[in-house]
């Protein structure tokens, strides 16, 4: 795992800014650093190690053909290196091996095979960098579901890339002008989505694309797509796999081979392990695959409503890893947040970044690799709201079009006390907690005239975050038939899609990418193995949940090595109480982030709105603290790097 980044420009490349910028990275890859320069000395890239496989000089990067006609500078792991390795030899004899690294690898396939026949190749979490001297051209790519991050964009006549965006404001031509559209996006997702970033004329490079450059950075392609997940998804409709049995069978060799896969490494490895059924499958299978005890690791929290430590000790325990737990109070969780303005180098909002980054720092003591069991709620049905939103909008659709403005009006004025009292007074199933708090979403859910907006808007905070977000618009993404063109997809299945594209990449991998980076610990993520998620959507909605449960073919895979018993409980996640935190002890640093002078002063925000919001929010009247959080991130996000 490393830290990649490099510059383009039709002047002279200094290495000297090639390395400012790449050692902005040092805690993605401490283990040594590189910079190479194309022959006219206008390309510079640059390479900070975390070693994982060869940890000798012969793995160093950037990374250069025998013939110097090639460099590579790559951030991640391709597990199936010695596969491919084996095919470039029966095609390419005279290949000259100087090491096992999966970088010279994947630089022998780039030289001999190109870029578009070698990314279907590869399995594996990525982001590369590629000069083709020859040619001319540089490439930059990105792994199929996005776990390894890559930023591009152009400032001041300078081509720039890198892992995070520290590595190209370490540039002098980079300008630090903030995106006010991509802001609005921000607040409404708590991240800013592919392909912006939230600075001006700066992207992501999307999950499972490439971009080609040439002249200098003067032309930048479009981002093409290599793996096309939607057109994955029509496929999968007409090829389920319709027997049980053979799911279960069929997932259970699928997740083995992608852990043995990920467990490949020259340096020691662990695994996370929460006790939910993602992490726990995962260590199981582990633990299946070797010899040893592994190492897991698990934060508890002594506020009971948000710890699963307890679980998770009885999973290890049951399974014989060698299991580390650390329990927390609020006080050492509220420390964490002065940093995570450095850590998430653009505002970035979801709670749970706290305990991830926790966990991780936890785990670098012992190991120096660690695998992750995220990607299993969106493959296999596991969110709650991928049952209550499909409930709700069986209810909303019901509705005529055209007496839809009138019940959103009706919703929007409903006393909010008087909607609880309504609530108290129906039979338990079907009262909603928080329904005041409700009323405001659901009188906006009823305008949707498809679920695929409904569902963008219900995962969303703020609908219009132009009212608070000055000149700030939030049309852009919004706007994107994500799955509607899919015929034949039911509304869960839409939301577990939607999710895949966008709330996996943008959101759980990026806060675990940035966390476990942080502190120069690998994460791996073996339920993300593109042929599990190949497979996991040829499986039937109906095989996926019975009981009105989700993710019952990952549960049964568990069961072969956990008994079901210990794994029936309700699922609590990851998160931490920044509802009675922004009340407790985290009200006095809220309040001066939240000034409404600072507001008006700084003038990215309606500093009235804000206020009122904060103002209900202490007394108790509504629960903002979404809302707020979002606010708030940004507020010491710009006061740290600003």
């Amino acid at each position: 795992m490393c830290g990649i980044t490099g510059f383009w420009s039709n002047k002279k490349s200094p290495s000297r800014i090639a390395l400012k910028m790449v050692q902005s990275l040092r805690h993605r890859g401490p283990d040594s650093v590189g910079v190479l320069n194309s022959s006219d000395e206008t390309l510079a890239l640059a390479h900070q190690r975390l070693s994982i496989i060869d940890l000798t000089t012969t793995g160093h990067q950037p990374m250069a053909s025998n013939c110097k006609q090639h460099i590579l500078t790559f951030n991640g792991e391709i597990y199936n290196q010695q596969e491919i390795r084996r095919k470039l030899d029966s095609e390419f004899t005279h290949i000259k091996w100087k090491g096992y690294s999966d970088t010279e690898v994947l630089l022998n396939s780039l030289k001999h095979w190109g870029v578009k026949k070698t990314l279907p190749k590869l399995n594996g979490m990525f982001a590369f960098a590629y000069w083709n001297e020859k040619n001319k051209t540089l490439f930059l790519a990105r792994d199929r579901l996005g776990e390894k991050p890559l930023y591009f964009g152009k400032h001041n006549n300078t081509f720039m890339f890198g892992s995070e965006l520290k590595a190209l404001k370490a540039h002098p031509s980079f300008s630090c002008n903030i995106d006010r559209d991509a802001l609005a996006q921000y607040m409404s997702y708590s991240y800013v989505p592919a392909p912006y970033s939230i600075y001006q004329n700066i992207f992501k490079l999307k999950p499972a694309h490439y971009i080609v450059v040439k002249n200098f950075g003067e032309n930048i392609s479009e981002q093409y797509c290599y793996w096309d997940l939607k057109n994955i998804a029509n496929n999968a409709l007409i090829n389920k796999v319709e027997d049980e049995k053979q799911v279960v069978e069929d997932l259970d060799k699928l997740l083995r081979n992608s852990v043995k896969n990920q467990m490949m490494s020259d340096v020691p490895i662990g695994a996370f392990l929460s006790g939910g059924y993602d992490s726990s499958t995962v260590v199981a299978l582990m633990q299946a695959e070797s010899i040893n005890p592994i190492k897991t690791f698990t934060i508890g929290f002594k506020e009971d409503a948000f710890n699963e430590a307890k679980h998770a000790k009885k999973i290890a325990k049951h399974l014989g890893t060698e299991h580390t737990e650390l329990y927390l109070g609020s006080q050492q969780a509220i420390d964490i947040i002065d940093r995570l303005p450095t850590i998430y180098d653009e505002p970035f909002s979801d709670v749970s970044q706290i305990p991830t980054l926790l966990v991780s720092k936890l785990a670098k003591r012992d190991v120096t690799v660690a695998l992750s069991g995220d990607g299993g709620d969106e493959l296999f049905c596991g969110y709650k709201r991928y049952f209550l939103q499909k409930k709700i909008w069986n209810i909303l659709k019901r509705i005529p079009i055209s007496l839809r403005p009138l019940f959103s009006i009706i919703l929007k004025n409903f006393p909010g006390g008087l909607a609880e009292l309504l609530i108290k007074s129906l039979p338990k199933r079907y009262q909603i907690k928080n329904v005041k708090d409700r009323l405001p979403k659901l009188a906006e859910w009823v305008n949707h005239k498809n679920f695929e907006s409904f569902y963008l808007e219900s995962i969303s905070h703020f609908k219009t975050t132009n009212q608070i977000v000055l000149d700030g618009r939030l049309d852009k993404f919004k706007s994107k038939n994500l799955v509607n063109t899919i015929l034949g997809l039911n509304d869960q299945e839409k939301m577990m899609l939607i999710d895949i594209l966008t709330y996996l990449p943008d959101n759980i991998l990026h806060k675990l990418d940035r966390a476990s980076m942080a502190v120069s610990l690998e994460t791996r993520v073996p339920l993300l193995d593109h042929r599990i998620v190949e497979y996991a959507l040829r499986i039937p909605l109906e095989i996926k949940i019975k009981n009105g449960q989700g993710k019952w073919p990952l549960r049964q895979v568990l069961y072969k090595y956990v008994p079901k018993e210990m794994m029936e409980r309700p699922k609590k996640g990851f998160s931490v109480p920044i509802e009675d935190w922004l009340r407790g002890p985290l009200k006095q640093w809220a309040s001066e982030l939240l000034d409404k002078n600072r507001l008006k002063q700084e003038g990215f925000f309606d500093a009235e709105m804000i206020t009122q919001i904060w103002d209900e929010h202490l007394s108790g009247k509504r629960r903002f603290q979404n809302y707020l959080w979002n606010i708030l991130v940004f507020q010491q996000w710009l006061n740290k790097n600003h």
